[in-house]
């Protein structure tokens, strides 16, 4: 059966990050995509030049009328600016029973634009966390809601996933692409376990919406592939190619976007 997976985030018009990067995502991956909208943005390639914020209240009434007629087999989450949304958001999931969720904390755009305010951290933390398969946050990510220094080593990274276990999602995959390094090394906790997931990094300013794009792979992965260890590692391998490819398109004149149909479209 072909799963139904979800997005609840931002609209990027540059369809680079956000809920249009996360459709192209799960179609790529064989994943039925719908998407509920929390945000619009007016940004491009080279930065945000605006938010207007969905009311909460609507965005509670569209995941009620989602859920009411769809199947949602996964979901992840993406940018929720306010402790508000948040608050719907999870309040929303917990009432239809929502499984599988994919918590990627979108704070900071690649341009630098803040994208939570700071009474959303919390809730963040109190409402989300706690019902997340996966949370997948980078290093500044992991620092704010730690409420600490961002780690920078993978030494730091180990410390710093094991303590963002413990605010109750059931795997953490914590982002080390921001190290300076040959490499780009994630770290995978369950509470028990630590593994490190490896990939090349890749020379390329073509890196906008990879967050989104490696939690929606994830996403649309977990309901397809019975073990989650696998699900990230597939999705890490997906993002690679997208990234790899990236410099076929010519999308704007900034961080322009990976290529999410790198292995359908033809070269």
């Amino acid at each position: 059966m072909i799963p139904n997976v979800l997005t609840l985030a931002g609209v990027d018009p540059s369809g680079g990050a956000g809920v249009f990067a996360d459709l192209k995502t799960f179609s790529a991956l064989g994943a039925y995509g719908t998407g509920i909208v929390v945000a619009l943005t007016a940004q491009n390639t080279q930065g945000v030049a605006g938010v207007e914020l969905v009311p909460a209240s609507f965005v509670t009434q569209q995941i009620d009328t989602l859920f009411s007629d769809v199947r949602i087999d996964a979901a992840k989450v993406g940018m929720l600016a306010t402790a508000e949304l948040v608050a719907s958001v999870a309040a929303g999931l917990r009432r239809h029973g929502l499984r599988r969720l994919v918590v990627d904390p979108v704070m900071v755009s690649k341009s630098g634009h803040h994208l939570l305010q700071p009474d959303a951290v919390e809730a963040l933390r109190c409402e989300l966390l706690p019902l997340a398969e996966i949370v997948t946050p980078n290093l500044p990510e992991a620092g704010v809601l730690l409420g600490r220094a961002e780690p920078r080593s993978i030494d730091e990274m180990r410390i710093a996933a094991r303590e963002l276990h413990k605010l109750g999602p059931r795997y953490v995959l914590l982002k080390g692409g921001h190290l300076d390094s040959a490499e780009s090394t994630d770290i995978l906790d369950d509470g028990i376990t630590q593994i490190e997931l490896h990939a090349p990094r890749i020379a390329t300013r073509n890196t906008h919406g990879t967050g989104c794009t490696l939690s929606a792979a994830i996403t649309a992965l977990l309901p397809q592939i019975p073990s989650v260890i696998d699900a990230v590692r597939e999705a890490k391998a997906y993002l690679t190619a997208a990234i790899a490819a990236a410099d076929q398109l010519a999308i704007g004149h900034g961080h322009g976007p990976v290529h999410h149909f790198h292995a359908l479209w033809k070269k």
